[in-house]
């Protein structure tokens, strides 16, 4: 079957409802305001699938929605972005899914309601829809539960049928980390967990103890870490990024699906570790200039017009 299109997403769907500006953290029982407020795309994959479409790879998206307002902001924000929705299913029984996000520079607090993205399944994946691109990627697994007891199979199949793959953990709202990365490393080209998440699967405490562990697996295994940049093991020897600095962070939501989606798509143009690492830092970088994970990817003259006048970088 020919190739319709470079990468498919298969991830949870939701809006973002966020709220900016706040003098303090909310305690039990008091009120506080919130200077700011946005509505917008939300759910890592989808901001992941959203700002690589805008940097100029062709996407397509698996996930499920609820028959409603959000639902129909999701679609058309993913459409006027050029993501394909034509595999994004509706389902009677769940509503869309939604994130309310208490936001505090570059750290933030955030309620989920997973709704229907809590019902997207292996078989709502079938071959036909895998056959349709060059890659897959899968962000917040543990946040998809229907698909996380099967993820090993999923990219098993992935495998078999040609993909290049990678995924983005994510946080465990459960904290129990169970993902056995021994079974499903061996079907990932990229994995790119952030600093924190690594500790946590690894059961570690510390950076450096992290790094150490990664070293048992052959594929890229991507560590992003904020303002220290990141790390990557090809399987030979590790690499290091240095982040491209924001001194005026609007906010961070999104920033590490987007350093995702530049990783991804020098990596779909078989570029070397290194210049993936820097794109993604760039890319990265860039969306924290805005507001929300796809404020700063309305189209690629934005993103190139941010990338050289706040990070002396031009593409």
């Amino acid at each position: 079957m020919e190739k319709r299109f470079d990468v498919l997403v298969v991830g949870e769907l939701n809006v973002d409802l966020i709220l900016n500006t706040i003098d303090k953290f909310p305690e039990m029982g008091k009120e506080v305001l919130a200077q700011q407020m946005t509505l917008t795309l939300g759910s890592s994959s989808a901001i992941f699938a959203s700002n690589l479409s805008t940097l100029g790879a062709s996407v397509t998206y698996a996930g499920k929605l609820g028959y409603d307002n959000f639902g129909e902001h999701i679609l058309s924000s993913l459409k006027a972005k050029g993501v394909d929705t034509g595999n994004i299913m509706h389902t009677t029984t769940h509503s869309t899914g939604a994130t309310i996000i208490l936001n505090f520079s570059e750290d933030r607090a955030m309620v989920t309601y997973p709704g229907a993205m809590s019902a997207l399944a292996l078989v709502d994946v079938p071959e036909a829809k895998m056959k349709q691109a060059r890659h897959l990627h899968v962000s917040s697994v543990f946040l998809q539960p229907g698909i996380r007891k099967d993820i090993v199979a999923l990219f098993q199949r992935a495998k078999a049928l040609g993909l290049t793959t990678s995924i983005d953990p994510q946080w465990d709202p459960s904290e129990t980390w169970d993902l056995d990365l021994k079974a499903l490393l061996p079907f990932v080209d990229v994995f790119l967990p952030n600093a924190v998440e690594l500790k946590a699967l690894a059961r570690v405490n510390n950076l450096p103890e992290a790094l150490e562990y990664v070293r048992q697996f052959d594929g890229a295994f991507v560590v992003k870490n904020g303002s220290e940049g990141a790390y990557l093991w090809d399987g030979k020897s590790m690499h290091h990024q240095r982040a491209f600095l924001n001194t005026q962070v609007v906010d961070s939501i999104g920033a590490g699906d987007s350093f995702d989606a530049g990783f991804i798509y020098k990596f779909l143009q078989h570029k070397s570790w290194q210049e993936c690492l820097e794109f993604g830092a760039l890319t990265g970088a860039v969306n924290t200039t805005r507001h929300g994970g796809t404020g700063a990817f309305e189209d690629l003259n934005l993103v190139k017009t941010i990338a050289a006048s706040t990070f002396n970088y031009t593409f």
